[in-house]
């Protein structure tokens, strides 16, 4: 299967302090990937390299087959929509189409013309008196127009209210469906991810935890509930992505592709926020820990 995404053993640093680390991914086309994690996780690095903002510090990055930015060819194939959506506040609606014409060589008139008009946006109206919802759609319009194989959103619905959060992801699932293009979305909101989003990336202190199809990742992914069990007592199988205790109980997140036969074990299956929390809690768990040995 084609990748739209490579990425191997790739890192940004910034002084000192690595933004992104050893991150090896493989995205195959035709999805709508989902990046997650808390802020400061490194996923706008991320995005940044692969659409050629950023050069690595370490490692290397393909997108589509090609260095990032590496050409007009290249350029044209990728649109990005960064976290702010941003537009030209002082320009009107129609001058965003015409600068799109002029920038972009597969741009389709046609298409940002009629979106325009169905979602109700008047075209001499400057951007800056848009609201945070139709800046939002605008800078999508102007993303989908540019005809693009890969779309990438920078947390673009971060600032919206719940509304305008829905209508975007709804435009933005017609448009992947109509277009047939890959989509790299970024979010904390998982909630917005789990509607939208069938391919998974979780990003916490600048590594990538977990990525997969979400649907494999929920069938492989279990919470165990029952006596108190060491985690060296669980089958070799079974990865432990995070662990809790009390004096009596002990509840694990764990990976496995077996079945769990354990009659102690109380298993239920995880929603996609629970398998995401559970990697971030595993992260927080094991700084707790460092934390505590550095103290002693």
């Amino acid at each position: 299967m084609t990748s739209v995404l490579q990425a191997q053993g790739l890192g940004k640093k910034y002084g000192k302090r690595w933004a992104l680390r050893e991150c090896t991914i493989d995205i195959p086309a035709g999805h709508v990937v989902g990046l997650v994690g808390p802020n400061g996780a490194g996923k706008t690095t991320l995005l940044k390299l692969a659409s050629g903002q950023l050069e690595p510090t370490a490692g290397g990055i393909t997108v589509l087959g090609g260095r990032p930015a590496g050409g007009p060819a290249q350029l044209a194939k990728v649109g990005f929509v960064a976290q702010d959506t941003p537009v030209y506040a002082g320009l009107a609606v129609a001058e965003h189409l015409r600068l799109g014409e002029r920038l972009n060589p597969r741009w389709d008139a046609a298409f940002a013309r009629e979106r325009i008009a169905r979602l109700g946006l008047v075209p001499t109206q400057r951007a800056g008196k848009l609201s945070g919802g139709q800046r939002a759609q605008l800078a999508l319009t102007l993303g989908l127009a540019k005809r693009p194989e890969l779309l990438i959103l920078d947390e673009p619905v971060a600032s919206l209210d719940p509304l305008a959060r829905r209508e975007f992801l709804q435009s933005l699932m017609e448009a992947t469906v109509e277009h047939e293009l890959s989509v790299v979305l970024s979010s904390h909101l998982v909630s917005d991810l789990e509607r939208v989003c069938d391919f998974l990336i979780v990003l916490v202190d600048s590594r990538v935890q977990v990525a997969g199809e979400t649907d494999k990742l929920l069938a492989t992914h279990h919470r165990l509930i029952g006596p108190r069990r060491d985690p060296d007592r669980l089958p070799a199988d079974q990865h432990v992505v995070s662990a809790r205790h009390t004096d009596r109980q002990s509840t694990y997140v764990i990976r496995t592709d077996a079945p769990i036969h354990d009659p102690a074990w109380t298993v239920t299956q995880l929603s996609l926020e629970d398998l995401v929390l559970a990697y971030m809690d595993k992260h927080t768990a094991e700084n707790r820990r460092v934390a505590l040995e550095v103290q002693r």
